[in-house]
């Protein structure tokens, strides 16, 4: 039992940084809808004008800069609905889990399945720290929701439920 209440706990609190993690998602997708291409390039620009006025080779400002052009001339609609239907999905889906629906649960680790995907598809391209972590954490997630739904799907289904 001691076991179970620890991965209940590990299981909400892995919920509960999804779900910070999905409300920066929509407030990032909501703010892409808002923010012109401009803004974006003049603001990259400020956050890496004095790194690069005393190293003009520093390795991190000018992949921001390079990220931020290439964002800015096409990429900035398909991240704003990227950003948009994965953070709305997962909170959809959090929620849910909270109340523990039980259709929640299979749902979720479709999701985030499908998301693990396409994240170990773009680090083919392009690998990064942050992806992987993410990726890593969304395997994790998957796992302990599988667990929980196993303990709920049994509590549902067992003689005493009855």
């Amino acid at each position: 039992m001691q076991n179970s209440s620890a991965l209940d706990r590990t299981f909400y609190i892995s919920l509960i940084l999804k779900a910070v993690d999905s409300v920066l998602e929509i407030l990032g997708g909501i703010l892409l809808l808002f923010i012109s291409p401009e803004t974006i390039g003049h603001i990259t620009k400020a956050l890496t004008e004095q790194e690069l006025s005393t190293d003009p080779h520093d390795v991190i400002a000018n992949h921001i800069l390079h990220a931020a052009h290439e964002f800015t001339h096409g990429g900035r609609w398909f991240a704003a609905f990227y950003l948009l239907s994965h953070g709305i999905v997962k909170i959809v889906l959090i929620v849910a889990l909270f109340k523990q629906k039980l259709w929640a649960y299979p749902w979720m680790m479709v999701v985030l399945a499908l998301f693990v995907v396409y994240q170990l598809y773009r680090m083919t391209f392009k690998f990064g720290i942050g992806l992987l972590f993410l990726t890593i954490f969304d395997i994790f997630v998957i796992g302990l929701t599988w667990l929980e739904y196993k303990k709920h799907k049994g509590r549902l289904e067992s003689p005493q439920s009855v």
